[in-house]
């Protein structure tokens, strides 16, 4: 029997393993690579951004249950990928290992987390530097405790930053506030903060703080891991555009109540109460009827002023653009509870709603867009004279009043000086409508055969 050479079988063996190993690389990188939805191997053999960022996402995602965190996915880029087909068909896409929401092209992806249901846990920052993750921690002041005159100087975390394979994890933090809603602050850079760490600029949140409704959450599977997302994805997104949110300004109310104290008679108290459950009424029948509104006349006034109701103005004032007028504001009201005290003016021209709620008015100022301006109108019922009240276009911003999430114009003080003059913040008891307002200027007169029609006292 003729005697066999092991060291020609040897390299007989590792040429032929060696050849079928390229064979399976050559097949994997040309066809099983090209189905996988983010292409785990560029042309040149390395792992592709998509994938990168895919992993470091996951990473993340594992670390963040294993320690509990109460996250969902808020990232705007992601979620606009999201629909309900895309979620009726979730058990497809996790059998499938595909990158089709996660991995947008952007290097960073965001994750809120509700605040409140966490206990700060330093073993989780310690289990992610261990995964590689670089932090960076931001803090800020509670501003829950802002109108308090002594303040813990305790600082709450308002955003972290993860940061691997220069992918960011942005992790927004999301507080109970009294007006029954989320908040998160804004992002601000110390001197000391390296502005290489992340794209800064790039980061869905921080750049203003920013108010929430609580989003109902439901537990999914995108690209083969479990995350939690809004329910309504649609109106998440909607709130996330318009979500900027302004803290009164507690410090200089408490020099104006100084110098100016606050009316703590029995009947200031019971229409400063009467005041809330007004508005808190009138907020919650606009909100059925999706009519967004904001704080008016001296009821803006009283929150950038003194961060409260001013007890000698006897009413509450609301501004509503005429774009967003129903038919059935009036019905909505009435079925609210609340009598029409009057309508002035028609739908293209000054019109203005009033009602009464015991013995507070609540009124309704009709904004019409001109321009680089708005206006709102005013009549004379007697008479039939028509005002006009010219204001700087503005945007529309959340706050805290009488613990009610509401809205004022983000330019407050442009808003206020154009209603009140440069002395806004000098009170005025003795107030004409017609004539103290610094930006009232006159408009006419409806013609008599309208009057009843345009002029409706009840």
């Amino acid at each position: 029997m003729p005697r066999v050479n092991r060291t020609a079988v040897l390299s007989l063996l590792i040429v032929s393993s060696s050849v079928f190993l390229l064979f399976q690389l050559y097949y994997y990188r040309k066809y099983v690579s090209k189905q996988l939805g983010p292409h785990i191997l560029n042309p040149a053999g390395h792992p592709t951004a998509s994938h990168v960022q895919w992993q470091t996402v996951k990473k993340f995602l594992v670390l963040a249950q294993h320690f509990r965190l109460p996250l969902f996915l808020a990232d705007t880029a992601a979620l606009s990928r999201l629909s309900q087909d895309a979620l009726r068909q979730r058990d497809r896409l996790m059998r499938e290992p595909h990158c089709s929401f996660l991995c947008t092209g952007r290097p960073v992806t965001s994750f809120a987390l509700h605040a409140n249901l966490w206990k700060y846990d330093p073993g989780f920052l310690l289990a992610a530097e261990r995964k590689g993750f670089q932090l960076l921690e931001l803090r800020g002041e509670d501003p829950r405790l802002a109108s308090l005159d002594t303040l813990s100087g305790e600082k709450i975390p308002l955003h972290f930053l993860f940061r691997l394979h220069s992918y960011i994890i942005q992790v927004v933090f999301l507080y109970e506030r009294s007006g029954n809603y989320l908040w998160h602050g804004s992002l601000r850079l110390k001197a000391n903060v390296d502005r290489s760490f992340a794209p800064f600029k790039l980061l869905d949140y921080g750049r203003h703080a920013g108010a929430y409704d609580r989003p109902e959450l439901i537990l999914t599977v995108l690209d083969g891991v479990d995350v939690r997302v809004p329910r309504n994805i649609t109106r998440f997104l909607m709130q996330q555009r318009h979500a900027r949110f302004l803290e009164c300004r507690y410090r200089d109310a408490r020099n104006f109540l100084q110098l100016y104290p606050d009316d703590s008679s029995a009947a200031a108290v019971e229409f400063r109460r009467k005041s809330k459950s007004l508005l808190r009424l009138a907020a919650h029948t606009l909100a059925h009827l999706d009519v967004p509104f904001w704080l008016s006349s001296g009821t803006c006034l009283g929150w950038f002023r003194q961060c409260s109701i001013i007890s000698y103005s006897r009413d509450v004032d609301i501004g509503i653009f005429i774009k967003d007028f129903r038919s059935d504001i009036v019905s909505a009201f009435r079925d609210a509870g609340l009598s029409l005290k009057h309508k002035f003016g028609k739908t293209e021209d000054s019109l203005e709603l009033s009602f009464l709620n015991e013995d507070v008015k609540l009124d309704i100022f009709f904004f019409y867009e001109d321009g680089d301006i708005v206006w709102n109108g005013g009549t004379q019922a007697k008479s039939g004279r028509k005002f006009k009240y010219i204001f700087p276009r503005f945007s529309l911003c959340w706050v805290e009043f009488l613990e009610l999430k509401v809205r004022v114009p983000c330019q407050t003080l442009d808003y206020v000086t154009a209603n009140y003059g440069a002395t806004w913040s000098v009170p005025v008891r003795s107030w004409d409508w017609k004539t103290s307002p610094s930006n009232v200027q006159e408009n006419g007169v409806w013609p008599m055969v309208e009057w009843a029609e345009l002029i409706q006292v009840y």
